[in-house]
């Protein structure tokens, strides 16, 4: 058995073209119907006012009542009357007497017979016309008395056949639909004309096809994790999902509002208003990083750009880590061959027969390792902070910089417990100590001095290098996203001190940079602290009473009462870790 296939239903572009089209069939067709009837009342209007003034020009000519004075009227008035009718167009002219016998007609052979139609009013001395269908058939006519002297000596009817009338209005009927013919052309081709643009700009899909469109464009805006922002020519908000409200931190409603106006950081304003693409450029926020695409969209003009933002704030905390732990196996490899180096050593000294120089020798390695251990342990007895101090200092000796931690630095067991997040302790003291030895290296003297100490304000981060410095003129932009003095390298650079401001500002901190007391740059960061970490001393420790007040962004020199000395420092050798 087979079965008829279903239809497909017409595209969106078909059924407007096929309602259009209809539309204005009945448009047209209406107002040809409407044309033919009135212009047939009005054709008939007419017709009567013709008849009328016909029947009143010849009851009121001299001769018509000469003529009816004499004993045969038809003689005079026959010709007159066919005269008549020749020259006015109507098609009969009939006198008759008041009795309705018939003087003229145009049929000769009527003539003295009784006129068909009604003459009652025009007895009373009341023109008149009607439509009547009489010997001649269906006509309008007019009926109007002839007066002498007062008294009705006779009456006069003129005529236009129905049919004359209505192949008049069928003339005119003809022309109208021919008129209507050609804008129903002219409108269905401009419909086809119009549907074929939206059938492309719909890509030929119906309605139905085009709410389901909808319906998924919705269900992925509000699914997509990721943020999407879609921008007019005009770089004003067209669309926002939710993601992307998240992730830009944009509460009220924007769509119609500029860019500008988001509130955004500078260089992400820069980026959204730019006209060319942009593929996978990091950006901050006061709380994340964002990795941004933009692109505009085409179609031979700019009509808008698509963005989309991706969140990395764990990604790049995460990559900060294992960039940290790339450079402690890198130290533990270099710390391996030393090790293995020494016990070389101590073998040989044992084979030579020198056991006592082997022993003095290990126990001093030992010692050495031991006494950094505790050195730093007792400056700063935090294990995440203490951690990453040893493992820095790692580094640094690979790098052939000397990492120092200051004598004012003490910082007791459960800071951690204040509400401040290990992974962010870690982002701010172990990129500006990263960046202290990206200045430091390969100059004489390369050293890198940190000092960590609580006081009334807080948590003190100060991390100092014998570098080149910065730029009074840069110290804004030196935490900005992107700027360096270094070269780039294969993974960029620019991202560190920004994500130590991000960091600082999340808790409410201060970050400053100034001139260090021995030359290079010093870099401080206040993290106030909620509540006082059990067993912290109640007074600040000692010698951070004596510290000024941090430097200022623009690079003002912090001045010391007296340079510390260089014993009042702990000198890690990442070597002997």
């Amino acid at each position: 058995m087979r079965f008829l296939p279903v239809p497909r239903p017409r595209s969106l572009a078909g059924q407007l073209f096929a309602m259009q089209a209809v539309l204005i069939a009945v448009l047209v067709a209406g107002y040809a119907l409407f044309s033919y009837v009135s212009d047939r009342s009005q054709a008939e209007d007419a017709a009567g006012r013709q008849a009328m003034a016909v029947a009143r020009s010849i009851a009121d000519a001299p001769s018509v009542r000469d003529a009816i004075r004499t004993t045969n009227p038809t003689k005079d008035l026959q010709p007159y009357a066919l005269q008549v009718q020749r020259d006015t167009g109507v098609d009969f002219v009939t006198i008759m007497n008041p009795q309705g016998i018939r003087w003229t007609h145009p049929d000769e052979t009527l003539i003295g017979k009784h006129f068909l139609g009604h003459i009652g009013p025009a007895l009373h001395g009341k023109s008149f016309t009607e439509t009547y269908t009489g010997s001649l058939g269906a006509s309008v006519r007019a009926v109007t008395p002839i007066l002498d002297n007062g008294h009705i000596v006779g009456l006069v009817s003129a005529g236009i056949k129905v049919e004359a009338i209505t192949q008049r209005v069928q003339e005119q009927v003809t022309a109208l639909i021919g008129v209507a013919g050609s804008a129903l052309v002219l409108g269905g081709i401009g419909t086809y004309v119009i549907n074929a643009r939206l059938r492309r700009s719909t890509h030929g899909m119906n309605a139905a096809a085009l709410s389901r469109m909808h319906d998924y464009h919705q269900a992925a805006l509000h699914a997509v994790r990721e943020g999407l922002l879609m921008l007019d020519g005009q770089y004003r908000v067209a669309l926002m999902n939710d993601g992307g409200r998240e992730l830009l931190g944009v509460t009220d409603e924007v769509v119609g509002h500029s860019v500008a106006e988001l509130g955004l950081p500078a260089p992400l304003t820069g980026a959204l208003l730019s006209a060319e693409p942009r593929v996978d450029e990091v950006h901050l926020t006061a709380s994340r990083v964002l990795v941004v695409n933009t692109s505009p969209v085409s179609g031979g003009e700019r009509r808008g750009t698509v963005v989309t933002l991706r969140d990395v704030t764990e990604l790049q905390s995460l990559m900060g880590e294992l960039d940290s732990e790339r450079g402690f196996t890198q130290a533990l490899r270099s710390q391996a061959h030393e090790a293995a180096n020494r016990l070389h050593t101590v073998v040989s000294l044992i084979e030579l027969g020198r056991a006592e120089e082997a022993v003095e020798f290990a126990t001093a390695e030992l010692e050495l390792a031991q006494t950094l251990t505790d050195e730093v342990i007792s400056a700063v007895s935090e294990p995440v902070l203490a951690a990453l101090l040893l493992g820095k200092a790692a580094q640094a000796n690979e790098r052939g910089v000397e990492l120092m931690v200051s004598e004012q630095s003490g910082i007791d067991d459960g800071l951690l417990q204040t509400g401040l997040p290990a992974r962010d302790l870690v982002t701010v003291l172990g990129n500006l100590i990263d960046n202290a030895m990206d200045a430091a290296q390969g100059t004489v003297g390369a050293r890198v001095t940190v000092t960590a100490f609580t006081d009334d304000s807080g948590l003190v981060l100060r991390v100092a290098d014998t570098g080149a410095g910065v730029d009074p003129a840069h110290t804004e932009a030196v935490f900005q996203r992107g700027w360096s003095t270094k070269p780039a390298g294969p993974g960029g650079r620019g991202l560190g001190l920004a994500l130590v401001r991000q960091a600082v500002s999340r808790h409410d901190g201060t970050l400053t940079v100034a001139e260090a007391p021995g030359g290079g740059a010093e870099f401080e960061a206040r993290l106030p602290l909620p509540t006082v970490a059990p067993g912290a001393p109640a007074e600040p420790v000692p010698g951070a009473a004596e510290e000024p007040a941090p430097a200022t962004a623009e690079g003002a020199t912090t001045e010391r009462a007296a340079a510390e000395p260089e014993s009042a420092q702990h000198a890690l050798p990442g070597g002997d870790v």
